[in-house]
């Protein structure tokens, strides 16, 4: 998780005084009040990026003063002789210091210690020399390997790069390069049998967690707000003495990115389809998933006990989808199931045992754990958690993990049941507690060989998103900069989203950047796990913005200051009303719009001067009805020559609110009297309606 730092700690690791550094501050946007003043640790980067790019600049013309210099105070190196051996050799007995080689070997990413020691100096020595340089690095600093090489070059020093064998491949698209991977740890052992990892894949509604919850034992629909589930959730059961770990993926659309990752997470994948509802549209993608990731199907035909299943126009549906099933010549199995009943459970179960039986599917428990984050959040009293699934090898407490940017040590292991555990094998679902952040679910987890090499490649691949977050397209073409400008006119709405676990956050965040309107951008300016706070108040008041939360809570201190800053809160347990009301806020966002109606025409006969109220025009209503504070048009030889409203009708003395056909009456225009014998008046209402996105 990212920290703060004070203003006035990083002048002074900058080497500038707190006021260079707030008037620096505030150039970039930062208002900051005094020394003091916290600032976010991504924010300091910038700032330490933007203040090294700046005296890179001036470092060849630094240096050359700087030889100059020593060139009048010390004219010759005479006195670089009077330095005995006995002296060079009570220096190298330092254990951080020893003699310059000649050549270096060192595998990014490249920490100032391991530089050090390479180059046989002590860490502070080197950490002064990289401030002549400019660079202001701790000793456990990544390094570029470009800024290795200059210090290299320096003591004559020739830097040869240790390439990982992942780094082997090349760069990744693009042409950017990769960001580094663990060392690759010895295999010990040989591999075993290990359980099937099984997704339940389906339609909203069609029972997935409904079967696993007669199969467990459990009741984890009855927790789920709206009956629907909407984390991927893992356990483990046992049947006729044989493990399976079952993987339960939501069913809304919503989560489409969700049941991706957990198709390719799983072994096997258990169609869930009801008898009685047939295959529906979110049936088709979980088969697409399934297909994409290469992962065989076996079908579970819920809901078996209710009067209209139908599954004769199921195993249709099904090989009209090119799923062809065992009964129609096929080879995915069918098991005919209900989640109430429980009938044709111990069949489906038979039935995944023997799919894993003829895939063989084999771990490796002594080697080191290799998974992949199924879910990932922010827990109070426990900090960053991630519910991960072992795949590979077997994680013990105490491992030094890396998820990612997010590293750590395994502190602690909590099993599906809540217990705490001191491994987790092959196959084995298991809660994570000790990284430094919340990692992304999907995520592969691994362990390392120690919390250094953990450490520093977070530290690298953070440093290369951060660069590609820094990457900004430029306007390319005139045409392309007009675009960009009637994009920035539109109407916005802006959200700071707050979400219980990174699934749910993911997903959202995604469904709502496909709310497509031509009227309307929807920008999420913030979005995090865990419970609303101050701060995200602050953020959503100076932003003009709403307030989401998803299966979190605002604490009444939190609602009072968002009362008292006119902020938006609203929170949400069942997504279908989230995506709804935000739409509903969207539209409430834009200009009202009208449909003008047309309700009446005249034209004008003859035209008259009045000393009160000027000319007034004389007309026959020749259709419809003429009102007062209808909306007029003025039309001569077919072009428009006014447009506003009718301020006042009269039928002879009297003056009228409306006239209808056939009938005489004078007209007085707001703002207009230049009319003509023979022009048309076309009379029409504007009706406001619901403006649409």
């Amino acid at each position: 998780m990212s920290g703060r730092i004070r203003v006035y700690d990083l002048a002074r690791e900058l080497g500038l005084t707190s006021k260079e550094l707030i008037a620096l501050l505030k150039e970039e946007g930062l208002d900051v009040s005094s020394h003091a003043s916290a600032i976010d640790d991504d924010f300091a980067d910038l700032v330490r990026e933007h203040v090294i790019a700046e005296r890179e600049g001036k470092t060849a013309s630094v240096e050359a003063e700087q030889a100059e210099l020593s060139a009048q105070l010390d004219p010759d190196d005479d006195d670089d002789e009077e330095y005995d051996d006995d002296e060079d050799e009570e220096y190298d007995d330092d254990e951080e210091g020893g003699e310059t080689p000649d050549e270096i070997h060192l595998k990014p990413p490249i920490i100032v210690r391991d530089l050090a020691v390479a180059l046989g100096k002590k860490p502070n020595e080197l950490i002064g020399e990289l401030m002549t340089m400019n660079v202001f690095a701790a000793i456990n600093q990544v390094l570029d390997v470009e800024l290795v090489e200059q210090v290299c070059e320096r003591h004559d020093v020739t830097f040869v790069r240790t390439r990982r064998e992942r780094a082997a491949k090349g760069k990744a698209q693009g042409g950017k390069p990769t960001a580094p991977e663990p060392e690759p740890q010895v295999v010990s052992g040989k591999s075993l049998p290990r359980p099937p990892v099984v997704a339940f894949l389906g339609h909203v509604d069609h029972g997935k967690t409904s079967l696993q919850d007669y199969i467990r034992d459990s009741r984890v629909a009855a927790g789920e707000a709206g009956g629907i589930t909407q984390h991927i959730g893992a356990s483990v059961i046992e049947h006729e003495g044989q493990r399976i770990t079952f993987l339960d993926t939501p069913g809304h659309e919503a989560f489409t990115a969700m049941r991706a990752r957990g198709a390719n997470a799983t072994d096997i994948v258990v169609l869930v389809v009801a008898a009685d509802d047939g295959v529906m549209p979110q049936t088709v993608e979980a088969i697409n998933h399934a297909r994409a990731a290469g992962t065989p199907i076996v079908v579970a035909m819920n809901k078996m006990d209710l009067p209209g299943a139908n599954p004769d126009k199921l195993l249709l549906q099904l090989q009209q989808n090119e799923v062809a099933t065992e009964d129609w010549g096929g080879d995915v199995g069918v098991a005919r199931v209900s989640a109430i009943t429980g009938e044709g459970i111990d069949g489906l179960l038979e039935r995944l045992l023997l799919e894993s039986e003829m895939m063989e599917l084999k771990g490796n428990p002594d080697m080191a754990c290799d998974g992949i984050v199924i879910e990932a959040q922010l827990e109070s009293g426990m900090g960053s958690t991630a519910h991960v699934l072992v795949r590979n090898g077997t994680l013990k407490v105490g491992d030094a993990i890396l998820s990612g940017s997010c590293h750590g040590r395994a502190k602690a292991l909590i099993d599906d049941r809540g217990k705490r555990i001191k491994s987790a094998g092959p196959s084995t679902p298991v809660k994570v507690l000790g990284l430094s952040g919340v990692p992304e679910a999907g995520e592969r987890f691994m362990a390392c060989r120690n919390e250094r090499e953990a450490k520093s490649i977070a530290e690298a691949r953070a440093v290369e998103a951060r660069n590609d977050d820094l990457s900004v397209a430029r306007d390319t073409s005139i045409e392309e900069m007009f675009s960009r400008l009637a994009a920035d006119s539109l109407t916005d709405l802006k959200v700071v989203l707050k979400a219980d676990v990174q699934g749910s956050l993911e997903a959202i965040s995604e469904s709502l950047d496909k709310i497509e309107s031509e009227k309307i951008t929807l920008k999420v300016i913030h979005s995090a796990v865990g419970e609303i706070t101050e701060n995200d108040v602050s953020l959503a008041a100076a932003s003009e913005a709403l307030i989401i939360g998803f299966n979190v809570r605002a604490m009444p201190k939190i609602n009072k200051v968002a009362r008292q800053k006119g902020v938006d809160v609203r929170l949400y347990s069942v997504i279908y009303e989230l995506f709804s009301e935000v739409e509903d806020v969207m539209r409430g966002r834009l200009q009202p719009e009208y449909r003008e109606t047309p309700i009446g025409e005249a034209q004008i006969l003859q035209v008259f001067e009045t000393s009160q109220a000027g000319r007034i025009c004389g007309c026959n209503v020749m259709g419809g009805i003429i009102r007062v504070g209808a909306t007029a048009k003025v039309t001569r030889d077919d072009e428009v020559i006014y447009r506003g409203l009718i301020q006042s009708l009269r039928r002879f003395k009297d003056d009228v609110r409306e006239v209808r056909a056939g009938l005489e009456c004078g007209i007085r225009l707001s703002n207009f009297q230049e009319f003509e014998v023979s022009d048309l008046i076309e009379v029409s209402e504007l009706t406001q309606i619901t403006a649409e996105l």
